[in-house]
């Protein structure tokens, strides 16, 4: 059940609590519920961790009534190209040739590990970290945003509606469409078989979201057995998100 109005407080990770709250928080999502896994997740205490955890801003949103240690019910993961260039790469370079966004020469933003405990799911918690991310992006200059978002499961046919529902309806422009690097098509059914209503309940609140700012997404899927996902490369223009937020919040539908 939803708690009653609490008062959230939102920063960037400030210290080791906050980054292992964070973990944890991903724990539940990424590995309890979405059966993930990983090399350095680690099952004993409960942490969802990997290598990129140390050049990523966390932004967390706190819900101060609960334990230290577990106070973290909101998160995102923040990576610039300046930190991505101390990393090695960005994160979704596994998945995606960003190649596209690289010769824009806007400045890049990339968002990964976003997610809210089960309990909070529904609320005013996922404004607070929209809130949170617009402040970041107007304070660093950032221009284009990305990231891959996830369908649960590893069975293509299972999202054919869903998928097919995306290539057809938001695929990027040319010159923001990257393309998965293991390229699993999206175009499964054609456009005018697709079921609208039946394609967007099966899609996740958080791609949803996305596509309401004016997000897009890259060509193909790509397959994550090991999270036990079906993701997409979600990319949005910041100048495009600015105008549908500025509506959304008027309409109180974000």
């Amino acid at each position: 059940m939803m708690p009653d109005a609490p008062k959230f407080a939102l920063r960037l990770a400030q210290t080791e609590s906050d980054l292992v709250a964070a973990q944890r928080l991903r724990y539940e999502v990424f590995v309890d519920e979405l059966g993930g896994d990983g090399p350095l997740v680690n099952h004993d205490a409960r942490r969802e961790m990997d290598r990129f955890d140390p050049y990523f801003d966390h932004m967390v949103l706190i819900d101060p009534r609960r334990p230290e240690g577990w106070h973290v019910i909101g998160v995102y993961r923040l990576l610039r190209e300046d930190q991505a260039r101390r990393a090695g790469q960005f994160y979704s370079e596994d998945e995606y040739d960003l190649t596209p966004l690289r010769r824009t020469g806007r400045r890049l933003l990339e968002l990964g590990r976003s997610c809210l405990h089960r309990d909070y799911r529904g609320g005013t918690a996922m404004v607070h970290l929209w809130n949170g991310l617009s402040d970041y992006v107007q304070s660093h200059g950032i221009e284009v945003l990305f990231g891959v978002a996830s369908f649960h499961g590893t069975d293509p046919r299972a999202l054919a509606e869903p998928l097919s529902y995306l290539h057809h309806r938001h695929l990027a422009p040319p010159e923001l469409r990257v393309r998965s690097v293991m390229y699993q098509p999206m175009d499964l059914i054609p456009g005018e078989r697709i079921d609208r209503v039946a394609a967007m309940r099966a899609t996740p609140a958080l791609i949803k979201a996305y596509l309401r700012m004016g997000g897009f997404v890259g060509n193909g899927a790509f397959i994550d057995h090991a999270f036990n996902t079906t993701d997409v490369c979600l990319v949005m223009d910041v100048a495009r998100a600015n105008h549908r937020q500025r509506a959304l919040y008027a309409r109180g539908r974000l």
